[in-house]
């Protein structure tokens, strides 16, 4: 059922390009029927040389003027139709990879969480390049292959229909191999791209953290990994690869019964007269052309089957529910004043496991609001839910006093600046990477917010400058150096709230205080958002949120939050 509806997907985008199939067809046609003429001519060669002395030169050499042109003809259009079918391939796929890719930017971040970045590249890349070699072969092979049989029985009636039923009578032999092995070959392909997406995935993971994985002696685990996968896969392409081989002698087996009853059938009717020697020659010529297409289908069905099953994994990924999209009349967020406000939310990561419950707050602009607790309070979260990364389960969050669902997205995130933890740096120049958010950024710009995060002096001294270019996820860079970097890329847009998870967290000490007066500069009069692990960084804050598992236990300036002697002050007094 499945497969079927595959194959509508499939012919759906076929559609766009009615016109160049149309023309495929045409010239499918046209090359098969010139390639069925060719046997009729040298039929009637071999019947103008038959007998001694018969030789008629005058019209034999007729003949192979007719049969040079057909040649031409035929030659001509199987370039042309080779050529189109290409470029019809090559754009439905273009066509898939532009969904495909643009639906990786509409799923909402729940999707990464539970599906590896290797298999989702493997659908996207591998599994389209399958099948784009799937759909060259039906394109050709299986127009010209139905055509060729529908043909080769048109001309073989007209020469003698009692051979042709022999034909058509073995022929359903065929089709009942061809279609035990379609069944088979599906299955087992559809898990050996199944298992290729998983080796791509644990070959990424394990390429992109190599030291993590020799810092902790990881390499047996992984190889022990690998090679279970690798089995895998070993065992479903084998599988697969099989049942395809299979196919093609089978049909095979069944096309020499075919020619063999044709050359028995044809001899004894041309030794009584009933046909000429031209047209027995014309008939074994015409039962290879005809068995000739189920070999060539056979292959094509495998070949579509392997195709078949990566489409499938492409059009499920495709089929991915999308990130809400923003409400129609949605409040586009130009410059934010900076109120945030929390009232009565609620959020959980998974239904049955609740996480923030009930949580009400108020952040007026210009204020600065550390969050403190212990590792997985909610911290992160709150930030999550500030940037609509993760839509709230209940209650309302209000940024200058709208619903944050009635502000785009694009302008909400665009109103923050966040500085995180983990650092992201793309594979580009220096320059490159702190201009990353604003477009068209100047050098002059660029220099001026890498001062104020304390990373010109290390620009400077590289190779290039800010002309360096920078390995992908900045393999180059020391952790801190790509901590300034994203730091320098928030100090350029100078936006109207920010928000700060752990941003010094790999920086050294003398640097940290230098890059504190910075955020000192850049907080003024900008509701500002602190996740620290080290209290003495947030002191200064407005208003502190202590959080325990979901929930704010406490809530004050440093002073009074000491003074209650609750758990904040544990936290403060254990560093």
């Amino acid at each position: 059922m499945r497969q079927k509806h595959t194959i509508r997907r499939l012919l759906g985008l076929i559609a766009p390009y009615k016109s160049k199939i149309a023309a495929l067809i045409i010239l499918a046609i046209i090359t098969v029927a010139s390639t069925l003429y060719v046997p009729i001519v040298i039929g009637d060669g071999i019947d103008l040389i038959v007998g001694k002395e018969a030789v008629k030169f005058k019209p034999l050499l007729n003949l192979l003027v007719v049969l040079l042109v057909i040649i031409i003809i035929t030659s001509i259009a199987q370039w042309i139709l080779n050529l189109l079918t290409n470029k019809v391939t090559f754009q439905i796929i273009q066509d898939i990879r532009v969904r495909a890719f643009a639906h990786l930017k509409e799923v909402p971040l729940e999707f990464f969480d539970s599906n590896s970045s290797g298999d989702i590249v493997s659908r996207i890349a591998t599994d389209a390049d399958q099948l784009s070699d799937g759909l060259f072969m039906g394109l050709t092979q299986f127009f010209t292959g139905i055509m060729t049989i529908v043909g080769t029985l048109g001309f073989m009636l007209s020469l003698n229909w009692k051979i042709t039923l022999l034909v058509v009578g073995i022929t359903p032999l065929s089709f009942l191999m061809a279609s035990f092995m379609a069944k088979k070959t599906f299955t087992l392909f559809k898990q050996q791209s199944k298992s290729r997406g998983e080796m791509t995935a644990l070959v990424e993971e394990l390429v992109e953290n190599q030291k993590i994985v020799k810092a902790f002696s990881y390499e047996e685990r992984a190889q022990e990994r690998f090679d279970r996968i690798n089995l895998e896969l070993k065992q479903h392409s084998i599988g697969a690869v099989f049942f395809s081989a299979v196919t093609n002698p089978a049909t095979r087996f069944v096309n020499g019964l075919v020619y063999t009853g044709v050359g028995i059938l044809g001899a004894f009717m041309a030794i009584n007269g009933r046909i000429t020697v031209g047209q027995l020659s014309a008939f074994l010529n015409y039962a290879n052309q005809y068995t000739k297409p189920f070999n060539e289908i056979s292959g094509v069905v495998t070949e579509l089957q392997n195709a078949l099953a990566c489409a499938e994994r492409i059009f499920d990924f495709i089929d991915e529910t999308r990130e809400e999209p923003d409400e129609v009349n949605a409040k586009v967020l130009s410059e934010a004043i900076g109120e945030v406000e929390f009232k009565n939310v609620n959020f959980s990561y998974l239904p049955e496991k609740s996480l923030i419950e009930d949580m009400n707050l108020l952040a007026k602009p210009g204020q600065r609001i550390a969050v403190v607790g212990p590792t997985g309070c909610g911290k992160t979260t709150l930030i999550n839910l500030l940037m609509r990364f993760y839509e709230i389960d209940k209650g309302e969050i209000a940024v200058d006093g709208f619903d944050s669902k009635q502000i785009t997205r694009d302008s909400l995130r665009t109103s923050f600046g966040m500085v995180l933890q983990d650092t992201w740096i793309k594979e580009g120049t220096i320059h490159d990477n702190i201009a990353y958010g604003k477009q068209g950024a100047s050098r002059a710009e660029v220099i001026e917010a890498a001062k104020k995060a304390q990373a010109h002096g290390f620009i400077r001294r590289m190779s290039k400058g800010y002309d360096t270019y920078i390995e992908d996820d900045g393999g180059n860079l020391s952790h801190g150096q790509k901590q300034l970097l994203c730091i320098a890329r928030v100090m350029l847009l100078e936006p109207s709230m920010l928000i700060l998870d752990e941003a010094t967290s790999s920086i050294d000490t003398m640097t940290e205080i230098r890059i504190q007066k910075a955020f000192e500069v850049l907080m003024q009069g900008r509701t500002s958002f602190i996740v620290a692990h080290r209290l003495s960084t947030i002191k200064s804050a407005d208003t502190i949120l202590v959080m325990k598992v979901g929930k704010i236990v406490e809530q004050g300036n440093h002073q009074e939050l000491l003074a209650r002697k609750g758990f904040y002050a544990e936290i403060y007094n254990s560093q």
